[in-house]
């Protein structure tokens, strides 16, 4: 029947244990004669021997295990930074297909009671706030809610004054 050990047991540290206790005696590992200080009588001293191998042998273990995983998850592709990397060619095509602005809401303005539309121009923090009032004096009160509850119709006003903020700044 096959006996099971300890990890750290492996036949050279056996073979040292049993080196330190011959020489030791049993008693001071150091060769004191009436020893008095505790870590060094031989029990102590192999106790904490076993635990600095424990240690070792667990600090061994996560390394193998990182390294293991490292390995797993290396490929052979070339990485990239998370950003993405761009070519001449594709950089400049990406950037004419971006819009020169977004509409963040439409509203009615609590001051005038007027209509208006708030739009952030694209790469800047500028915030236009354009005024709809003058293109809906032709339209009907119904249409004229239409036009501002769903954006339709105000389009070409919006492109209108964000490239006339444009051509100025």
């Amino acid at each position: 029947m096959a006996r099971h050990y300890p990890k750290w047991a492996t036949p050279d540290r056996q073979t040292y244990l049993v080196k330190l206790f011959l020489k030791s005696r049993g008693f001071c590992v150091f060769g004191h004669k009436n020893c008095l200080i505790p870590d060094h009588h031989y029990e102590v001293y192999s106790e904490c021997l076993i635990d600095d191998w424990k240690a070792d042998d667990r600090a061994e273990t996560l390394a193998d295990w990182l390294d293991e995983r490292q390995q797993l998850h290396r490929t052979a592709d070339r990485h990239y930074p998370p950003t993405g990397q761009f070519s001449g060619v594709s950089r400049d095509i990406f950037f004419d297909h971006q819009p020169v602005y977004y509409v963040v809401c439409y509203g009615i303005s609590g001051l005038t009671f007027k209509p208006f539309v708030k739009v952030r121009v694209s790469s800047s923090y500028v915030n236009l706030y354009i005024d709809l009032a003058d293109s809906f004096k032709g339209l009907s009160k119904s249409k004229r809610r239409k036009a501002i509850r769903y954006g339709r119709g105000i389009e070409q006003l919006i492109k209108l004054a964000v490239r006339h903020y444009l051509a100025q700044s």
